[in-house]
């Protein structure tokens, strides 16, 4: 009789087998690190990526490498995304994914997505009997190489439960935000909300220094003091302030401006299929957009630099 312990997540939590098969599509940045840490955990993980650079550089670190997706998610116990934009995540999963992948594989899609898409392809993996997640990163490209990201997962409860073991080999949190599409829901409210607050610091600080105060010790009595937030306090935009952060490397490294930017579409997309109101969010978007056309590279904390 066939061992089956090996093709069910469930394995994962008996003690008995803790070894999975694992597609990986996207090994960009962000995706990389995150198969890496995959391996690291025991896994076996099936690569995949259009660039053969990535494939190289995943097949160094141990994964198994694909020339194509379908091949990729042959006989796995999971597959895990990490793609630039919601029309190839769509595509990927419609056309290589479902009704390639097992049936009894869990779909987990890391991608930061637009919510109607993420919610989309979610409604067509369920038609056809899979369980699936959206569950997009915090934490950047150090925390995708440590293994120290922040998942917020969408999803029913089931599905959430299957893609946890594989989520919690890649990083430090992993949080249930509730029903298909809710984790692109949730990364899109945290990105503009850190958006404008980075903005919001860049300007004290810039303020600050026009005013005649010493940067460090505008910090020293800020950050004791109820202006005090994430932006200044653990990823300060001023030099040699604060912890180390990319401020202190010319802006390089870090969550680049493009990608913030893109984020801040996103949420304004999905503000006005919601009819909220996000004033502020439109503003940072604005900003953004001015800064990004000539610096979008650099680390989005680097906007201080246009105050």
């Amino acid at each position: 009789m066939q061992d089956r312990r090996a093709a069910s997540p469930l394995a994962t939590t008996n003690g008995e087998d803790t070894n999975m098969k694992i597609a990986f599509i996207g090994l960009g940045n962000m995706g990389g690190g995150m198969a890496a840490n995959l391996v690291k955990a025991g896994h076996s993980v099936r690569a995949f990526d259009l660039s053969e650079e990535a494939l190289s550089a995943a097949k160094d670190a141990g994964c198994q490498t694909f020339s194509n997706a379908r091949e990729a998610v042959e006989g796995v116990d999971a597959v895990v995304s990490m793609l630039p934009n919601g029309e190839i995540v769509k595509k990927v999963y419609t056309g290589d994914v479902i009704g390639h992948a097992p049936h009894a594989a869990t779909l987990i899609d890391c991608s930061t997505i637009d919510v109607a898409t993420a919610r989309e392809v979610a409604d067509a993996a369920h038609a056809e009997g899979y369980k699936m997640v959206d569950a997009p990163v915090s934490g950047g490209i150090a925390a995708a190489a440590g293994g120290t990201l922040t998942f917020m997962v969408g999803g029913e409860k089931h599905a959430f439960d299957a893609a946890e073991p594989v989520l919690s080999a890649m990083g430090k949190a992993v949080i249930h935000a509730g029903d298909a599409g809710n984790g692109q829901a949730a990364k899109i409210c945290n990105n503009m909300l850190l958006a404008i607050q980075m903005i919001g610091t860049a300007e004290a600080f810039s303020m600050a220094q026009k005013l005649g105060l010493d940067p460090q010790t505008f910090y020293d009595i800020s950050s004791v003091s109820s202006g005090q937030c994430w932006s200044m306090t653990s990823y300060c935009p001023v030099p040699g302030v604060g912890p180390q952060s990319p401020s202190d490397n010319e802006y390089k490294g870090g969550f680049a401006a493009a990608l913030m930017l893109k984020d801040l579409k996103l949420a304004m997309e999905a503000a006005k299929r919601s009819g909220a109101s996000t004033p502020l969010g439109g503003h940072a978007r604005e900003l953004y957009e001015k800064f990004a056309a000539d610096n979008g590279a650099l680390d989005f904390s680097g906007i201080i630099k246009t105050l």
